[in-house]
């Protein structure tokens, strides 16, 4: 009985290494074969005692791993020979050394990366992950092609997730979503992104997973006659036009449908463009931007556009090397259609990525194609100096960005991530620049550094020898890049700051008969409620650390026996002002500023030290922002008198009594008597306080701003619902100013 299975297995094993080499990508010389043949031999003695926890022949994981790489990727013999053997060094006694003898180096080293990334210690811990995800993308800097055979692995590995314990269902699906789908995005294999995200849903959600599939499927007929009659329409004009084209319904993946539903908060009816078509046409290389604005006018003919939601990628290919034109239209029954147009190359491209590119260019090899694909990751691992949970959150950050284009002096386009600001752009451009950027013109215009960048600005930057980062640029900027040069700018600064102050310290403990050693120095970061001796000489350099701390320092060191007496006494206070200032301590230990009291950043003035309740105000400094002084300062007459447009109020509150201010937007139809409904609605309320309000009534059309104080987002929440229940109001929206 056992021998019949084992023969039938066989047969499965031979048809399944045959459909590889049918489904291969690239075309296959009889060279690629013996390479392919060799490896597959290696994996099955390897793996013949392997059985998998379904059961079956541990080969077939391999093998579907390799059909991955080579169909849906479309990489070469070298990739899919390493594919064939990735799991072979790991999990028999087969080293590295066999591989490279019986192979050549180039295979041996992609087996290798993949077996220091199968050995990396998985770890629930967060930010071992983010470790574990940082070293794998270290592996890029030998072949990238380690990171697209580990891509097939886990598609594989999701796929065949059934046998698992749930737990484990659940790790492996979250660690997919966070890590493997972002890389699958940037890498620009759209494909195995949507199975990725499919898969994990269906592990990290399994109702809502199940519950968007069963819809699906009852919709289907419903869609695939909705899609049909577009496709009928648009037949007819594209035959008479002598288009070579060919027309696919696009179903949104579940996944995506699912983010919809969460982003707008709707059901799965509401989501609008759950249609979509695909028309691929052929073309020779000249013509090809030519027919797609021709399809596109085509369209247009017979239903009309949403002029917002044209996006064209083949002017300006995305930087993953997507190339398209997307027009979303008005279909019929009033449901908004996505209508993608794209060439049989760009299709091909979007399918494959960049092994599409290389098949594309003539005279390009697999090698060539993946330097492009490897200078797309190597700027996220430019500094490993970084926190590695930053690391990640920067990575995937950069990773799912939408893009904008931007317009250099000269005219050449650039590729940013939306929400880049100025200083981005200058630091895109090249990292001395970046640091060296004293202002930035958009469109002619001076703007701050933090301008945040729109499509199609053209932009320049003003730079000075003198300049240097300062700390607020971390807020300006938003890449990865930018974000990790001025860090490593300021901690140099740091330093050299740190390296003059530790002489500093060492000539005044001098003065006061210390010696500077390791021991004075752990003292001394304790006695002044430090962290790091770092933070220690970095203050004294900045003189933040005057004369009279390192004077009471020496004090307490050479009599620790009094010390310890006064601050036994001091426990005990009889004082009572130091009472009432405890209590003001406690009680108003929130700061806020201007007649609106609004909370902002803020820095204690050294010159002063100001405390929760001591009366104060805010100055508002050029490089350093909010500084509060007390008004008894030393120096505040003159600040008052120099610099008047300069001072703001400010006042210490009690954070516990929780008052929050709150902006509604009202909108709708301007009739009779809305706005005394609307101040006897809100006057009714007693736990509301009416900040201030603006009404304007033009066309029909009523517009309000309400600022309100509330105690919490339950009586907001119920004030929103009674303005929206009063007639004529269409929209309340609560504004957020950050």
């Amino acid at each position: 009985m056992v021998e019949i299975d084992i023969e039938k297995e066989n047969k499965a094993i031979a048809q399944e290494y045959k459909e590889l080499l049918r489904i291969s990508y690239q075309t296959l010389s009889a060279e690629d074969k013996k390479l392919i043949r060799k490896a597959f031999d290696v994996a099955v003695e390897a793996h013949q005692d392997q059985r998998r926890k379904s059961g079956e022949a541990y080969i077939f994981h391999p093998i579907a791993v390799a059909k991955i790489v080579a169909g849906e990727i479309g990489l070469g013999a070298t990739a899919i020979a390493a594919a064939l053997m990735h799991d072979v060094v790991e999990d028999t006694d087969v080293t590295v050394e066999d591989i490279e003898k019986l192979f050549n180096p180039k295979v041996a080293q992609l087996v290798a990366g993949l077996t220091k990334i199968a050995q990396v210690q998985k770890d629930m811990n967060i930010s071992m992950q983010a470790e574990n995800f940082r070293k794998m993308l270290l592996t890029l800097n030998d072949d990238v092609r380690v990171i697209i055979i580990k891509l097939a692995d886990r598609l594989h590995n999701m796929q065949t997730m059934e046998s698992m314990a749930d737990y484990k269902q659940v790790k492996i699906a979250s660690e997919t979503l966070y890590i493997y789908a972002p890389l699958a995005h940037r890498l620009g294999l759209y494909n195995i992104k949507t199975q990725l995200e499919d898969l994990g849903l269906k592990y990290t959600e399994p109702n809502v997973y199940n519950d968007i599939v069963s819809k699906i499927k009852e919709t289907k007929e419903e869609q695939d006659a909705y899609i049909k009659s577009i496709s009928d329409v648009l037949k007819k004009s594209l035959d008479e036009e002598g288009v070579e084209y060919i027309i696919k319904g696009r179903p949104k993946s579940i996944y995506s449908i699912r983010r919809k539903m969460a982003a707008q908060n709707v059901s799965f009816d509401e989501v609008y463009d759950k249609f979509a078509l695909r028309i691929v046409y052929k073309s020779n290389p000249h013509d090809e931007k030519f027919l797609a604005w021709k399809i596109y006018s085509i369209v247009t003919d017979h239903y009309r556009p949403s002029p917002s939601r044209l996006r064209d990628w083949i002017s300006s290919p995305k930087s993953t090397g997507y190339e398209a034109l997307h027009i979303t239209v008005m279909g019929p029954m009033g449901r908004w259609v996505e209508i993608q147009v794209r060439s049989e190359r760009m299709d091909e491209i979007a399918e494959k990525g960049y092994a599409a590119h290389y098949k594309y260019k003539q005279g390009a090899n697999e090698e060539s194609g993946l330097d492009t694909w490897l200078n797309l990751l190597k700027e996220a691992l430019e500094n490993s100096e970084t926190n590695a949970v930053d690391f990640v959150e920067d990575f995937k950050m950069n990773l799912y960005a939408k893009e904008i284009y931007v317009f250099t002096p000269k005219g050449d386009i650039k590729s940013l991530p939306k929400g880049a600001t100025s200083l981005d752009f200058a630091f895109s451009i090249h990292s001395e620049i970046g640091v060296k950027t004293r202002g930035t013109r958009v469109n002619g215009k001076l703007v701050p550094l933090n301008h945040e960048l729109k499509s199609g600005d053209q932009v320049e930057i003003i730079t000075s020898q003198n300049q240097k980062p300062t700390a607020n640029w971390l807020d300006y900027v938003t890449t990865s890049r930018a974000k990790n040069k001025i860090r490593n700018v300021l901690n140099e600064n740091t330093k050299k700051i740190a390296e003059e102050g530790k002489e500093i310290l060492e000539r005044k403990l001098r003065h006061l008969k210390i010696v500077l050693n390791e021991t004075s120095v752990n003292e001394l970061v304790a006695f002044l409620k430090l962290k790091t001796s770092l933070d220690l000489f970095y203050r004294v350099g900045i003189g933040s650390i005057d004369n009279q701390q390192l004077k009471d320092y020496a004090a307490q060191k050479s009599n620790t026996f009094i010390n310890f007496f006064k601050n036994k006494i001091k426990r005990t206070p009889t004082n009572p002002e130091l009472v009432q200032k405890e209590e003001l301590t406690s009680n108003y230990d929130l700061l806020v500023f201007g007649v609106e009291q609004d909370r902002l950043d803020y820095k204690l003035s050294t010159c002063c030290n100001p405390i929760p309740g001591d009366p104060v105000f805010g100055f508002v400094t050029i490089n350093e922002g909010i500084k509060v002084h007390k008004r008894d300062c030393p120096n505040a007459i003159s600040m008052q008198s120099n610099y008047a447009y300069r001072i703001i109020q400010a006042r210490w509150i009690d954070s516990s009594q929780q008052e929050f201010k709150a902006t509604l937007d009202i909108t709708g139809m301007d009739s009779l008597g809305l706005t005394n409904e609307l101040t006897r609605i809100i006057s009714n309320n007693m736990h509301v306080n009416i900040q201030s309000i603006s009404l304007s009534g033009e066309a029909g059309i009523f517009n309000g701003k309400l600022t309100v104080v509330v105690p919490n987002n339950t009586v907001l929440k119920k004030l929103i619902d009674n303005i929206k229940k009063i007639d004529g109001v269409d929209k309340v929206t609560r504004v957020y100013n950050n």
